[in-house]
């Protein structure tokens, strides 16, 4: 998997889930994974197991990080910016971990520029929310990006944009 191959040093994974990219660290050093539900926790179990790589799992939202300031030389995160409740304090928090120069790696689905189909997305968005844990499928994740201080180097769409692969950089 691309992103995850970008990941080196000490790496933080934003709501890990199941563990599904754990197999795919192959330039880090360790990987500190986050994830909120006890119950995705606790099915990422084998995959920390199967790691060829030390996995740390913690219980925590990414909106207050346990981590000290200037930890991690990457940051990971696979389609879970739709659904943390505050993006934007999230993002500060990650920007706080990080080190200078750390990348932040994302692959997000976000609100479609193209006028019918963002249009859908905004009616579909309070339905989809509650049958699909609060993802938000409107969330302009690349907008909040650009406010959050990190520094945009490479944004690739995908599907008539409605999947970004995004990379950005720490350059405080």
């Amino acid at each position: 998997m691309g992103l995850i191959n970008e990941a080196v040093g000490r790496v933080l994974e934003i709501d890990s889930g199941t563990g599904v990219n754990f197999p795919f660290y192959e330039h880090a050093i360790q990987v500190d994974a986050i994830e909120p539900n006890p119950l995705m926790s606790n099915q990422s179990l084998v995959a920390i197991q199967n790691a060829c790589i030390p996995i740390e799992l913690h219980t925590v939202s990414a909106e207050e990080l346990p981590f000290a300031d200037n930890t991690f030389d990457s940051v990971v995160a696979t389609l879970v910016f739709c659904t943390i409740p505050e993006p934007a304090k999230a993002l500060q928090e990650i920007r706080r971990v990080s080190k200078k120069g750390a990348k932040l790696l994302l692959f997000e689905h976000v609100r479609m520029d193209q006028k019918l189909l963002g249009k859908a997305q905004d009616l579909l968005n309070p339905l989809w929310a509650r049958v699909a844990d609060g993802c938000q499928l409107n969330r302009n994740t690349l907008d909040l990006l650009k406010q959050s201080g990190f520094t945009i180097t490479k944004v690739d769409s995908y599907y008539k944009d409605l999947f970004l692969y995004i990379e950005c950089l720490n350059e405080e």
